[in-house]
């Protein structure tokens, strides 16, 4: 097990915990359990995304695990919306989240990622007991980018749309539960099949690095999308679908870069995403 420094823990309890989530949240609350964490996120009433998580049920409680940078901004976020809602916010500083890339036989506790099994399990453990470990947050994130899975600052802050980003084929969305924040716009873009970009996974050629976030990206003499994120010598665009033709040269700042469609998208994408499959 390591400790994945960068995540932080809100903790959610009281009477009405989940149902105050279900009115909130894309995924659907119901199909939590204790050894079932959900991936979901919380949107914009435009349905664009501004934070997402994953939530573990533990000891009776509900548990968001959130990247550490946007904890206090999420809880206040959560705040807002409580109003007359039986329930208690906090940030829990006395436990933190453990990860490791596989299964441990001897660690009964561990919580299989509902994104994808490939990014391994987690763990919630008390904050005195992760002292012996070794900080593992480098070897997730490169576990992560291997996969060409986004998450937290990859989509910003009101910037893309839920279905853009991917969250459908990574199990954050639910179409059967009832309404939620951006609830409206994100099911009449699955029905209408209305999304027009996908955030996918862009290599820089010849051993270059990535221009920073932001970035124009170009092909065949035309703007097909922008960075969304870049690590160096890995990143995600934001790529328009009906201007982008699947392997077409793209360059970024004048570097060429690649872009690539994931392993997990492309056997997910719905069948009218032709660009996709």
């Amino acid at each position: 097990m390591r400790h994945l420094k960068d995540r932080a823990i809100i903790s959610i309890s009281g009477a009405e915990a989940k149902s105050f989530l279900q009115g909130l949240i894309t995924n659907d609350i119901g199909k939590l359990g204790p050894f079932a964490p959900l991936y979901a996120a919380l949107l914009t009433p435009q349905g664009k995304i501004l934070f997402d998580f994953l939530i573990i049920e533990l000891g009776g409680a509900v548990l968001i695990d959130c990247w550490a940078p946007i904890s206090e901004a999420l809880l206040k976020r959560l705040t807002i919306y409580r109003l007359r809602a039986k329930v208690e916010l906090k940030l829990r500083d006395d436990v933190a989240i453990a990860w490791s890339p596989r299964e441990e036989p001897e660690a009964a506790d561990l919580l299989p990622d509902p994104r994808l099994k490939e990014l391994g399990c987690r763990s919630v453990l008390p904050r005195e007991s992760i002292a012996g470990l070794i900080d593992g947050t480098g070897a997730y994130l490169n576990v992560r980018l291997g996969l060409d899975v986004p998450e937290a600052g990859d989509f910003g802050s009101d910037k893309m749309f839920a279905l853009d980003a991917g969250l459908e084929e990574l199990r954050g969305v639910s179409f059967e539960k009832g309404c939620y924040v951006g609830q409206e716009l994100t099911a009449r873009m699955k029905h209408r099949g209305t999304a027009r970009k996908r955030l996918l996974a862009i290599v820089p050629t010849a051993g270059l690095e990535l221009p920073p976030a932001g970035t124009d990206i170009r092909a065949a003499g035309n703007s097909v999308g922008e960075i969304a994120a870049t690590y160096g010598g890995r990143g995600f665009g934001l790529i328009r679908l009906d201007r982008w033709t699947r392997g077409e040269t793209a360059e970024a700042g004048g570097r060429p870069l690649h872009i690539g469609i994931p392993q997990w998208l492309r056997s997910k994408a719905p069948l009218h995403d032709a660009h996709l499959t």
